[in-house]
């Protein structure tokens, strides 16, 4: 896909300092191009990011909460958009990893219970109610893919996660997974953080699009798709302009953007929140930090088939590209 950015309009450069202080991540770039290097957080130094790398013929999927369930009704599935997905993924001709959102299941009782992606001691039993509302909709995803030809493999977050922290050598297993003709399927969950004694039974929400980049981070995927219930990302939400090509490069001049949703979610909590786990503006921030390890990544509208293998296939798509940014040592 490195020549796709070529098949597009104008190229945006988006200003992540000031995107993402404003939209309240833990995410942060810095860069110094007069040395030709670029430094990369996704949450942690532990995302740092210097020289090229080569990446991986491999494409990680997030299905996104909003395009597999219908987020005005608690608990309900959009399963005609997860078999449209699921026949797609069976259309892709190389290795395959899988996340999705929790959309209408693990939100709703997240936002219920007001529970966040920081580490607290929240109520035991809502922590339950989650992880059980996101097996249940793990396997409906599941079906879909088998529906579709698909072989998938469900691997719950706690088998690669330690705390905040993924276990890379359970990272890499899923690669090995992917290799052998099987599809990896894993998804944001409730999870235990653990810690010191004194600071009880902490627990966290890990979305989606955070394990997006921690698998990034680790495997270095060719390419990263999240299929949207929308078009990609706008510039402007009143004209509903779409974002070609987003890049981090130095060479053209920032454009400020707008990721909020557009539609009012019902199960925001009192802050008015799409969900728990920040929303588009969680997306952004994670893909433009997948975007400076390197690595492609595309908003695609999951209710479309073609734009999906369009995506896959390095051929022109209706969406957004973050441009994987190619970086230099010093």
């Amino acid at each position: 896909m490195t020549d796709s950015r070529h098949k597009f309009g104008k190229l945006f450069t988006l200003d992540v300092n000031s995107y993402v202080k404003a939209s309240y991540l833990n995410s942060q770039v810095q860069d110094d191009f007069t040395r030709q290097t670029l430094t990369c957080y996704a949450g942690g130094p532990e995302y740092f990011i210097i020289g090229p790398q080569k990446n991986t013929v491999m494409i990680l999927i997030k299905m996104g909460g909003s395009i597999i369930t219908d987020k005005t009704q608690p608990l309900t599935p959009r399963k005609q958009d997860i078999e449209r997905l699921a026949g797609a993924i069976s259309e892709m001709e190389e290795p395959v990893i899988v996340v999705h959102g929790g959309g209408s299941f693990g939100h709703y009782w997240s936002v219920r219970y007001d529970m966040h992606t920081e580490a607290r001691d929240y109520d035991t039993t809502g922590v339950a109610t989650v992880k059980n509302s996101m097996v249940r909709l793990n396997l409906i995803v599941l079906e879909a893919l088998l529906k579709e030809g698909n072989k998938p493999y469900v691997v719950s977050p706690s088998g690669f996660m330690a705390g905040p922290n993924p276990i890379e050598s359970r990272v890499e297993e899923l690669a090995r997974i992917a290799g052998s003709g099987m599809i990896p399927v894993t998804y944001g969950d409730a999870l235990w953080y653990g810690g010191e004694e004194d600071k009880g039974a902490r627990t966290y929400i890990l979305s989606g699009d955070k394990i997006m980049t921690h698998l990034a981070g680790i495997l270095r995927p060719r390419l990263c798709i999240f299929a949207l219930s929308e078009d990609g990302l706008y510039r402007d939400m009143k004209s509903r302009t779409l974002v070609d090509v987003v890049s981090t490069r130095a060479d053209t001049p920032p454009v400020a953007l707008q990721a909020e949703s557009t539609t009012q979610d019902p199960f925001c909590g009192p802050d008015g929140r799409m969900d728990v786990t920040g929303g588009m503006a969680r997306k952004v921030g994670e893909a433009t930090a997948i975007s400076c390890m390197g690595i492609d990544v595309a908003f695609v509208n999951g209710r479309y088939t073609e734009r999906l293998l369009g995506a896959a296939s390095g051929e022109a798509f209706l969406g957004t590209l973050f441009e994987g940014v190619g970086l230099k040592e010093k």
